[in-house]
């Protein structure tokens, strides 16, 4: 085991205080995927109403991590417990928005509805008058007041911009008032301001709400003030921490094998200098990520 890895797992099972038990409880795991190893040694806490962010270069399995959690990737050595459970058995529970889809602009069906669909899209047929119903209405109204999207709502969500169409997104993965939210690269494609905007709304809803967030994110800048914690995974391994501690020279060499150097610009911006490429300044961001 690498002295990283070690460090992350002394470090992760002091974090969270006897009266705060973890949401997720990550215990030493690992994936290996095709005969590849993904990560290993993966150790985390997570608790009621904290925001941690998922970072590390395009390949390390940043999603295959939130997927693990869901129970749909399974893992090949440690344990994770998902409100007690085995992952995949406490899944009404938890809010997933994947990786950014794009909405055709011809697209009718209004942000309301697409915020309806997670309360009762799994259901066939259309909604019936009743109390279920009312009670359905009232919450899509609570959640459209939630993420600032009366103003456009009622508008076809293929007419909306990018900003405005993740928030209802994230509307839509709160409807059954989950207890963790998992968003997969939520500000992906955003421009700097609907990013600087989403990222203040999701840790609004993390503190308001007590909902524990697992954010996979691109570029750390946009999210930095707001986060309790990182977790950075590296090609098998992986350390977590506050962000001061993990992101930082040391750390991030340890955890590559290779020189990193990490940079504070005059206005607060971390910049990564070294390979692998910092996810700062991914040219591809998609490509080959589990």
């Amino acid at each position: 085991m690498s002295p990283v890895s070690q460090r992350n797992r002394e470090t992760d099972s002091a974090q969270l205080p006897d009266d705060q038990p973890a949401l997720v409880a990550v215990r030493d795991a690992g994936v290996v995927r095709n005969g590849r190893l993904i990560w290993e040694h993966v150790c985390v806490d997570v608790a009621a109403g904290e925001f941690v962010a998922i970072l590390g270069p395009n390949g390390v399995g940043k999603s295959t991590l939130l997927k693990s959690i869901l129970g749909l990737v399974p893992l090949t050595s440690g344990e994770i417990r998902l409100l007690g459970h085995a992952p995949g058995r406490a899944n009404h529970q938890v809010g997933y928005l994947p990786q950014r889809r794009t909405f055709d602009a011809s697209l009718r069906i209004r942000g309301r509805d697409v915020i309806r669909l997670g309360l009762d899209g799994h259901r066939w047929g259309i909604p019936l008058p009743g109390r279920r119903s009312r009670a359905a209405i009232a919450r899509v109204d609570e959640l459209i007041a939630l993420v600032d999207a009366g103003a456009y709502a009622d508008r076809p969500i293929g007419q909306l911009s990018g900003g405005e169409q993740q928030r209802l997104l994230i509307a839509q993965a709160l409807a059954r008032r989950p207890r963790l939210l998992l968003l997969d690269e939520p500000l992906d494609s955003l421009d700097l301001p609907n990013q600087a905007a989403v990222a203040a709304l999701i840790s609004r809803i993390c503190r308001a709400e007590g909902v524990a967030v697992m954010m996979v994110a691109h570029d750390v800048n946009p999210i930095l003030a707001y986060l309790d914690r990182v977790i950075y995974l590296g090609h098998g391994g992986a350390v977590s921490g506050i962000p001061a501690e993990v992101i930082t020279s040391a750390t991030l060499t340890a955890l590559y094998g290779t020189p990193i150097e990490v940079l504070s610009t005059s206005d607060g911006r971390l910049v990564v200098v070294g390979q692998p490429e910092a996810p700062a300044h991914h040219s591809d961001r998609h490509g080959g990520q589990p």
